[in-house]
């Protein structure tokens, strides 16, 4: 897939849609954490992204001194949300979003101080969104669609009457999603991929990278990918693996080494799935350092 990052330059993406990528390439962001500009006299912003300098100016060239009404957050990983306060103060505008950060589940004792490091735990929305809201601006519409999965409060927007849904972080081109418990759920991921096949949307800008120009085979493709990720974990704990580092090691052995933690918790996050549904046995409560066995 070819995505040219442009940092500092808004790119039209779609009618009255224009897209500014922070220049916080990671391998976890890819290039950047994408913000979208929607509107045409009067703004919305959707995710303005990580607590960066260059990027706020960039923004706020692309709003030329147009009012901006709202400000939209999909989740609070710290890539997405922080700017949100620097940019209303500039703006005025409301700042919705689902809710402030917390975990998919309740938090183990050993989990207390341990939940998800990228998370904006200061985030607070001006407007908790309810799923199906719509919220009105100066000739555009945005409805949420709530998609809890690779965080909790994850939300997506669709763009009333154009077929454009901003599917943040919940369906990207570039990469699968991380699920990482306990600030995700594998559960919530694949009850809100079926959500989206649901729907019939024709475009996806999501979070980070390009489009996803053909969505339902595309999730079709995620659901199936998953599948296959979890049959090959349950494949290696009938081979003998116990320990999720040893899974990894085997099923994730041409990933980049630098992902291998996130690939261990989403591990996790099937495994919570398939001790939940009896298909392997543990000795107390899943975690990543526990001794799986099979059924």
């Amino acid at each position: 897939m070819t995505f040219e990052a442009a940092y500092g330059e808004a790119i039209q993406v779609a009618p009255c849609v224009c897209r500014l990528t922070a220049p916080n390439p990671s391998p976890f962001t890819f290039h950047g954490t994408n913000t979208y500009v929607v509107g045409k006299d009067t703004l919305a912003v959707i995710d303005p992204g990580p607590d960066d300098d260059a990027h706020l100016a960039a923004i706020l060239a692309a709003i030329g001194g147009r009012p901006v009404s709202h400000i939209f957050v999909s989740h609070t990983h710290r890539d997405h949300s922080p700017l949100a306060a620097r940019l209303k103060a500039e703006t005025g505008a409301v700042v919705a979003a689902e809710g402030p950060h917390r975990p998919a589940r309740p938090l183990r004792i050993d989990e207390a101080n341990a939940l998800d490091a990228s998370g904006d735990k200061d985030f607070r929305p001006d407007l908790a969104l309810a799923d199906d809201q719509v919220i009105d601006g100066d000739g555009w519409a945005l409805r949420t669609v709530l998609t809890p999965g690779h965080c909790a409060n994850h939300a997506a927007f669709a763009l009333e009457g154009t077929g454009v849904l901003f599917s943040a972080d919940h369906v990207m081109a570039w990469s699968t999603t991380i699920v990482a418990p306990p600030d995700g759920a594998m559960s919530d991921y694949m009850a809100s991929l079926d959500k989206l096949l649901a729907r019939d949307d024709r475009i996806f800008f999501p979070g980070h990278g390009g489009p996803v120009t053909d969505p339902q085979p595309f999730l079709r493709g995620l659901k199936a990918h998953r599948r296959m990720r979890e049959r090959a974990i349950l494949e290696r704990i009938a081979g003998g693996d116990r320990l999720i580092p040893e899974m990894v090691r085997a099923i994730y052995r041409n990933t980049d080494p630098r992902l291998h933690g996130a690939a261990a918790l989403s591990v996790l996050a099937h495994l919570e799935d398939l001790v939940a549904g009896g298909a392997v046995m543990v000795d107390g409560e899943v975690a990543i350092d526990s001794a799986f066995r099979p059924a």
